[in-house]
């Protein structure tokens, strides 16, 4: 089931998935409790939070009007490719289109996880670049 959840609720998975194992208090991103920003989880079927994402308000330079960011997809490492991640990220982008009218979606990806973004739509908008402690990444987007 997928639903609205406050940013504290992300932060155990973004600490073991996104940032090694960081205290908590580490992996809060300074967007989190702005008005505009939302967090979304994926709850499995013994209503275990096993995916999470946040979106802020955020336009980018490259991209026309009105756009928000994905920050802090992460899956939960025992529930992976069980398709949690996909469904949650079309929810937050129909909630980002329907109720929103945001006009797109960006975010930096990790290499990892490219083949997942291309596979739902996205595209490059960037060379490879560092970001150090974490690793390569490249910028991503999808018009919705």
């Amino acid at each position: 089931m997928i639903r609205f959840i406050k940013s504290e609720q992300t932060l155990p998975i973004r600490s073991l998935v996104l940032r090694n194992g960081l205290p908590e208090e580490q992996c809060i991103f300074d967007h989190d409790r702005f008005p505009t920003t939302f967090h979304m989880g994926y709850f499995d079927e013994e209503d275990r939070l096993v995916c999470v994402l946040t979106c802020m308000k955020e336009n980018h330079g490259k991209l026309p009007k009105a756009g928000y960011r994905l920050r802090g997809m992460a899956t939960h490492p025992d529930h992976l490719r069980k398709g949690y991640a996909g469904d949650l990220l079309k929810a937050a982008e129909l909630h980002l289109k329907t109720q929103l009218q945001a006009d797109y979606l960006w975010f930096n990806a990790r290499v990892i996880a490219f083949p997942f973004y291309e596979r739902l739509g996205f595209e490059f908008m960037s060379d490879e670049f560092d970001i150090p402690g974490i690793g390569p990444h490249k910028e991503m987007f999808k018009f919705l």
